[in-house]
This record gives C-alpha cells, structure tokens and sequence, in this order.
C-alpha cells in the first residue's frame, strides 16, 4: 500500500489518480497508523513552506515521518511544496525552518536578469544527472511540468538527480538514499510522469550511499 500524506496542502486526489492508474492501492491519511503501515510514502504538496510546516506539526506528523524516513528508510517521493519542505529552511516570507532531511535551503528565484515570469509555469525539459532509480526508462531532456516560485538550494550537489533551466539553472529532482523528490509535477506530465511513479514504487529501500 501506498499512503499520500494528508496535511491539507494542494490537490492530493490528483496525485491519488495517478498512482491509481499503476493498479496501486493508494490511502490519502495522516493517520499514523495507517502511514505506519505503507510500504511507500509521498509528501505532495501546493502552497506556502510555512503553512505546510504548520500544518504538519497541527497533525503531529513531523517527528513521526523522520522516523519513518530516517529511521525505518521508508521510501518517500516528495513533489514540489513536498520537495521543498525536506529543506533545512526556505526564506518564503521569511525565514522558516523545515523538515531538515536534506542540507539545503529553499530560495527565491532571482530573475531579474532575465525576461522571465516568476512563478515558472509549464513544460520544460531536464538534464538528468546519474543514476536515479526513478528516472529508469526516461530519455535526456524530457519535458515534465512545473509549478513554482521558489526553488531547492542543496549544499551537497551529489543529491541532485536532475536540473532545469528557468533562466538560471536549478534543482529539479533529488535523490539520497531511500528519499526522492521531484520540482516537477509527474501526476501532471502525463506518460513520462506516470512512468516515474511506477519506478518509484519499485523502489525497495535504500539504494545509494
């Protein structure tokens, strides 16, 4: 079984769709005991940073998942907000700590250089960058969708499993041990993105140092 985290941030039915078309039984919950008993977890998410942390502490969840994921190594895919809350801080509206699974930061896109829109909206291609179990199958420069003003500042680069270019570059997806994450949108990128959820869930565990 598979549980999305419930925390009341974004559309979690969407990304419940997804996997339900894997012929994967899916449960939306912050119930402990229920997440207790998946074999693999996903932090979704769409909003604020300093929301979601509050609403994950309102639901008691923050000790509980890094026990999960740290402890027990639970495989979990965090997507966009999800990805951004395993930050140690983001400086979204001030400064706020996160989840602090991975030494990063999340930051402010700085643009103005560029004649770009923030947020960046919509299709763009990825660089991918070594081995990513989740990234089985994928071609170079395959396009996913995104949906952000802020993006993921690792301090380790090695974490990076892929990059995008929004006039800078930036982190698209990461990967250490059993936790992946992803900037984009998979239950939105349509075949590609679906193709990335069903090698998320035959990941088994730790996979890399």
């Amino acid at each position: 079984m598979l549980a999305i985290i419930d925390y009341d941030m974004g559309n979690l039915r969407s990304v419940a769709k997804a996997f339900e078309l894997l012929d994967t039984k899916v449960l939306i919950t912050y119930n402990q005991k229920e997440i207790s008993e998946a074999s693999h977890l996903v932090l979704p998410g769409v909003g604020a940073f300093a929301d979601g942390m509050a609403n994950l502490k309102k639901y008691g969840l923050i000790d509980f998942l890094a026990d999960q994921v740290l402890v027990k190594k639970k495989p979990i895919l965090g997507i966009c907000l999800g990805l951004q809350l395993m930050a140690k801080q983001s400086e979204e509206f001030g400064i706020h700590q996160g989840l602090g699974w991975l030494d990063a930061q999340v930051k402010a896109f700085d643009l103005k250089n560029y004649d770009l829109k923030v947020p960046h909206v919509g299709w763009n291609n990825i660089e991918l960058v070594g081995h990513c179990p989740i990234f089985l199958g994928i071609k170079q420069n395959s396009a996913f969708y995104f949906v952000h003003s802020y993006h993921f500042v690792p301090n380790n680069l090695e974490i990076v499993s892929a990059k995008c270019n929004y006039g800078i570059d930036f982190v698209a997806a990461v990967w250490q041990k059993n936790i992946f994450a992803t900037q984009f949108h998979p239950e939105k990128s349509q075949f590609l993105g679906l193709k990335i959820l069903k090698n998320f869930l035959g990941v088994k565990g730790e996979k890399n140092g």
